[in-house]
């Protein structure tokens, strides 16, 4: 019979201390039970990451490298005349080599900014202040000379065939940071140039397929989970319902062992349970202060729209997302940047984009998210160094164009690569679109030719049997 007078305080907590270990093997073995069932379990990368996460700022239409960061002197000497550029566009158009095209000059005067004295043209005011944190690639080359197939390549890594995209890739190599929160979301994706292929999983698992919130074209207000919240049923009620539901697809999945479609839904309804108490405030920038939100230019009529998209994007990232996409972009036939006809257009997406991305990467900094965290700044392709049919605009040009990089182990202000003289073909330091991935995976502690997936009896990967690591932008 238990005696009260014989249980002192010392004799208490000595026999409550086995439950305290109880409760701790309790705990540690059901996340290693949740590990072995979970595919977004955090995974133990192949080396040690110089980043824990990538924003892609994806500037859809491929904005003019020569009108942007990439000076070309010979561009002012050589206006107006009429000199042959060959180029895989214009074969691919007219089956013709070394047409004469009337070179036109750039439309914004350019000038050097920072310590490292990098040239950004006038359309980038804000951008241009943060020179020193950047690392532009003045060389890169990639594949597709049309948006439809550029688009995929760099998505995924292949023009034509449906493979798995790059944030789905690196879900894949690494798993969740945060078990409440999809490992990968794309903010206001276009519906076309390969549309969802572009956050796909393709034959990965589904469940490393991109969250899309929002639509290309569509306001930023709009960018969010629709039916998040059930005001309809008390938590308690929904509780209940989310276990009946657990149990009966965990009975199915029995049934069914290693169907991975399956598997997905089932991940996909326990992340939105978990989701319902966390994604809410995330999404809300709303409990930012007056600052931020006008470091963003939210609130602003040129740059609100974009502002909230990046905004929304470093929230996701500091909630544990690892890898965000940013489209600046719509869903119409030419898509925002390709201006074939009408180049000083360019100023209104400027205008759009400058301050939001300045902020972004000013923010990032003052909450040391920028060290481990990599910033892509890019397009598609560029621009030719010639106006288009003699006129007012320049054609595609995926042969040299520029991108930048941020923070994650990149090296500031520094510059790597260039172009010939008018900016046409990269000439110097020549970087692959496959080589950047490559080095974007090497800084998340992903090695590209060990990241594979066997499917079809062979073994893919993001680079497929290409890339190689850009070892001169690594600090």
């Amino acid at each position: 019979m238990f005696e009260p007078s014989l249980m002192n305080r010392r004799r208490a907590l000595k026999t409550a201390a086995c439950g305290f270990g109880y409760l701790a093997l309790a705990g540690l073995a059901a996340q290693c039970a949740s590990a072995a069932t979970t595919p977004l379990v955090p995974k133990t990368p192949h080396f040690r990451p110089r980043a824990k996460r990538v924003i892609f700022i994806f500037m859809q239409g491929g904005p003019s490298h020569v009108d942007t960061f990439d000076y070309k002197p010979a561009l002012e000497k050589n206006d107006g005349k009429m000199l042959s550029f060959d180029d895989a566009r214009t074969i691919a158009n007219t089956g013709k080599r070394a047409t004469p095209q009337r070179v036109m000059k750039p439309l914004w005067e350019f000038a050097q900014h920072g310590q490292s004295g990098r040239w950004v043209s006038e359309l980038f005011p804000e951008m241009a202040r943060h020179v020193d944190d950047l690392c532009f690639i003045h060389s890169l080359q990639t594949e597709g000379v049309a948006h439809g197939p550029a688009t995929l390549f760099l998505h995924c890594g292949a023009t034509n065939f449906i493979r798995p995209s790059m944030g789905a890739w690196v879900t894949y190599g690494l798993g969740a940071e945060n078990e409440n929160l999809p490992s990968f979301v794309t903010i206001s994706p276009s519906s076309g140039n390969g549309g969802p292929r572009n956050y796909g999983n393709a034959f990965l698992p589904s469940v490393f397929q991109g969250t899309a919130l929002g639509k290309a074209g569509s306001p930023a207000t709009e960018a969010t989970i629709r039916n998040l919240a059930n005001i309809s049923s008390s938590f308690g009620a929904q509780q209940r319902q989310f276990e009946l539901v657990r149990e009966l697809n965990a009975e199915q999945l029995k049934r069914t062992p290693g169907d991975h479609e399956l598997e997905a839904v089932i991940n996909s309804y326990e992340l939105a349970w978990r989701m319902q108490n966390n994604a809410p405030d995330v999404i809300d920038i709303s409990n930012e202060s007056p600052t931020t939100l006008d470091s963003y230019g939210v609130g602003q009529k040129a740059t609100d729209n974009f502002g909230r998209q990046c905004l929304m994007a470093r929230r996701l990232c500091e909630a544990g997302v690892r890898y965000v996409q940013i489209t600046y972009g719509d869903n119409t036939a030419n898509p925002a940047w390709d201006q074939h006809a009408n180049l000083p257009k360019h100023a209104e997406h400027a205008r759009a984009i400058d301050k939001p991305v300045a902020g972004l990467i000013a923010d990032l900094k003052q909450r040391g998210l920028l060290d481990d965290t990599i910033v892509w700044w890019g397009g598609e392709f560029g621009r030719t160094p010639y106006a288009e049919k003699n006129g007012t605009g320049r054609d595609h040009n995926p042969g040299g164009f520029t991108v930048w990089l941020a923070g994650g182990g990149v090296k500031p202000g520094f510059a790597l690569g260039e172009t010939d003289d008018f900016g046409h073909l990269a000439v110097k330091d020549k970087v692959h679109m496959h080589d950047l991935h490559a080095t974007i995976l090497h800084l998340l502690g992903l090695d590209h030719e060990r990241l594979t997936y066997r499917f079809d009896g062979r073994d893919f990967r993001l680079t497929d049997v290409h890339g190689n690591l850009v070892k001169a932008i690594i600090a």
